[in-house]
């Protein structure tokens, strides 16, 4: 509901935005917001955009999954706006691909394919300055509109009304290279040093002489990348949370307790968990782990679907009070890397909420 969002955009840890057409002159305020300020809004033209909605209410988790079919590495956040007669954030194009699901309310969607995507100098926001419409659809409660990486639209809100946009990941090809090459720079390795035994006098000391431009080379030139290495940096950026996201430990229980509990109720990742996997690498939350043969299953089963049911964990054989202690087998293995992540906040148990 709209109380709920103005609700979330008051709290520290989410990303929310005020946008105001005032005559045509955008503003764009941040959050969070004090619950007075949304008093004083005007009765139209104004939208507020929360991000990361299925990172605080299971529900809009469960809507965000209803998109599986897309993979979770490409799969962004769930962004829901909330806007009276007139709102929107003025005409604009995305990098990605789009769903825009209509909640409560209408909202009519002016959509062009124009080349022409100039934006507007000096706007808050990036503002189409030549948007030409060339189709129209008026979406009501239940519809959804798909769009295309850099097709023009502009959503205008018919009465009150709440959108839900499920956005693909689509990072830049100078982002990438440069997470890449901060990735290498934390797990490369060289050996050796500099050295230029064959040094002779220089007529000219502050000239940096070919001959050491040519040893550097031939260094930088152990650098060496693979497959494996782009899937292991894919896989800790992918999942690394962004910078808003905290995660919260539980209340402290031990692990004879903890074992309990995954035999009654399974385990969940919490809502702010990404995990994904690739080969024998398991990825949660920018940390990467080896599958150890009997873990596998169950990790890609809890990555894919978000839980694991309790009976999982069914035939898991030791009782101990302190599992940590004793002679580990493959299940109890897991149950020590499921109740880590758990002491981490990664994990949840189902219908609890910790």
């Amino acid at each position: 509901s709209a109380d709920e969002l103005a609700g979330l955009a008051c709290e520290e840890d989410v990303q929310a935005r005020l946008v105001i057409n005032r005559q045509g002159k955008w503003q764009v305020e941040n959050g969070p917001f004090d619950e007075a300020r949304f008093a004083k809004l005007p009765k139209r033209d104004w939208t507020l955009l929360v991000q990361g909605v299925n990172h605080h209410l299971p529900e809009a988790a469960a809507l965000l999954q209803r998109f599986d079919f897309i993979p979770y590495a490409r799969l962004d956040d769930l962004m829901v706006s909330y806007a009276p007669d007139g709102g929107g954030v003025g005409p604009h194009f995305d990098s990605y691909d789009v769903f825009l699901l209509q909640g409560q309310g209408k909202r009519l969607w002016r959509v062009s394919e124009q080349d022409d995507l100039t934006l507007v100098d000096g706007a808050p926001l990036r503002i189409l300055k030549n948007f030409k419409t060339e189709q129209e659809y008026l979406l009501e409660a239940g519809d959804m509109l798909y769009l295309p990486p850099h097709v023009a639209h502009w959503g205008i809100a018919v009465g009150d009304c709440i959108t839900y946009s499920i956005g693909f990941r689509a990072p830049s090809a100078q982002e990438l290279a440069t997470q890449f090459l901060t990735y290498m720079q934390e797990n490369l390795s060289l050996e050796g040093m500099y050295a230029d035994s064959d040094l002779k006098p220089s007529s000219h000391p502050a000239k940096i002489s070919a001959e050491m431009i040519g040893r550097v080379v031939d260094m930088l030139k152990k650098i060496r990348w693979d497959k494996q290495d782009v899937a292991n940096f894919l896989g800790s950026y992918l999942s690394e949370p962004k910078n808003n996201v905290l995660f919260d430990p539980p209340a402290k229980m031990d692990s004879g307790d903890f074992l309990k509990h995954l035999r009654n109720s399974g385990i969940a990742l919490d809502l702010k968990s990404q995990a994904l996997f690739h080969g024998k690498q398991f990825f949660i939350n920018g940390e990467q782990i080896t599958m150890q043969a009997g873990h596998a299953d169950a990790l890609k089963l809890l990555a894919d679907q978000r839980w694991l049911a309790a009976s999982c964990f069914a035939d898991s054989k030791p009782d101990d009070k302190n599992f940590a202690d004793a002679s580990l087998d493959l299940d109890l293995g897991l149950v020590n890397i499921l109740y880590q992540w758990y002491q981490d906040g990664y994990l949840q148990f189902p219908h609890t909420g910790g």
